[in-house]
């Protein structure tokens, strides 16, 4: 195998000891990145111990799937800057396989949605994943930050609005249950779909306050559902107290009136004519819902909590 001269091996020798094959070795040498050694007396290229090292090296960081600029700037060093190469092809691609694994365990959770399902269900739950799908795997929350949007009044704060959307859209879970699919795949498909009627999309107990009011409504909401977040990890009963009366002020601000008995009947009449708000708050919940472990509280859990002591509340004043 070896050549006249044993301290070089030929293109083909190189190719052999790498575990390679003479068109990836020319492809490296034509390109500059695995300089050859000396050539022979008929023109041949030969290649010293020290192209074996550099065509390993350039191996594993095409493994990497680093380009070949990159992989210039690692071996050949000119700059110094070798290791932060490295350091930041290794995140990127650490970055990506985070990604392309989220991507299998939704497609894997799907797939268990439609097999475990009953077969009467199975084209309905088609036709809400596919719509889901035609917008990424996992989905993103885009059209569910833009069905905020429209619901909040005109001119709003863009500081409460990202406040409150921090709140209340659910990030697609890494490690999804078929479950949490189907709730996601159900509030996809009511935040994408067309306002019947013509009629505006704000539910009324928004659009009542308007823009000056949501100001005041919204981060006080937030409020609320921080202070209803201990009664319900202790699973306690809706009740009234700080919680309510946090969430019912919230309200008074925005429309600016007192928090009066007939202030808190008013409200929970209007909230009472919004399933919409109850639906959303409802999928919500199920996206958020770890597949082990206690339930975190989530704004829509919050936001039921309060409605219900709200509720009772009422009552046992009447």
């Amino acid at each position: 195998m070896s050549t006249s001269d044993e301290r070089f091996w030929s293109i083909g020798e190189l190719a052999e000891r790498a575990g390679v094959t003479v068109k990836t070795v020319r492809f490296y040498s034509d390109r500059g990145l695995l300089p050859e050694s000396a050539r022979s007396g008929g023109g041949h290229r030969r290649y010293g111990p020290r192209a074996l090292d550099r065509l390993s090296l350039i191996r594993s960081l095409r493994a990497l799937d680093l380009p070949l600029h990159e992989i210039r700037r690692v071996v050949e060093d000119t700059d110094g800057a070798a290791g932060r190469v490295m350091e930041n092809a290794v995140a990127s691609r650490l970055r990506a396989l985070g990604g392309e694994l989220k991507a299998m365990r939704w497609r894997e959770a799907a797939l268990r949605l439609v097999g475990e399902c009953p077969p009467g269900e199975r084209a309905d739950r088609l036709r809400l994943l596919g719509a889901v799908g035609a917008a990424g795997i996992p989905p993103n929350t885009a059209p569910l930050a833009r069905f905020w949007r429209a619901w909040l009044p005109a001119r709003t704060p863009a500081r409460v609005t990202a406040e409150f959307l921090e709140a209340a859209v659910p990030q697609p879970p890494d490690e999804p249950t078929p479950g949490q699919v189907l709730a996601f795949a159900r509030l996809y498909a009511m935040t994408t779909a067309p306002c019947p009627g013509r009629r505006q999309p704000q539910p009324e107990v928004h659009r009542v306050a308007g823009a000056r009011g949501a100001s005041v409504l919204y981060p006080g909401l937030i409020e609320a559902f921080e202070l209803a977040a201990p009664p319900l990890r202790r699973s306690r009963e809706p009740r009234p107290g700080e919680a309510l009366d946090a969430y019912v002020a919230a309200y008074a601000g925005a429309y600016g009136r007192r928090d009066t008995r007939d202030f808190r009947r008013l409200l929970a009449a209007r909230l009472a004519a919004e399933p919409r708000l109850d639906l959303y708050w409802e999928l919500t919940a199920l996206v958020r819902t770890p597949a082990s472990g206690p339930p975190e509280p989530t704004p829509g859990a919050a936001d039921a909590w309060l409605r219900a002591a709200l509720d009772r509340d009422n009552a046992t004043a009447a």
